[in-house]
């Protein structure tokens, strides 16, 4: 993605949950792939209760995850 391209999206959120939390988004994202198969607020919930994401937060990596394996044929 080039500098005048905004991310759009649950995507939005990956600057600020690296800087806030001080892991790289691959592996936010690769906590909730684990998690796939699970209904989506169960995952937000283990984000929130396990690791400590804000709501928000969580709720964006998920929402990633899921439309990515959507795409994929995952789900």
């Amino acid at each position: 993605m080039s500098q005048d391209e905004k991310a759009k999206g649950p995507a939005s959120y990956f600057p600020s949950i690296e800087k806030k939390y001080g892991q790289p988004i691959s592996h936010w994202i690769d906590i909730a792939k684990s998690e796939i198969g699970k209904p989506h607020m169960q995952i937000v919930n283990a984000l929130k209760e396990t690791h400590g994401l804000g709501h928000g937060h969580a709720n964006a990596i998920v929402a990633h995850v899921l439309a990515q394996a959507a795409k994929k044929g995952d789900i």
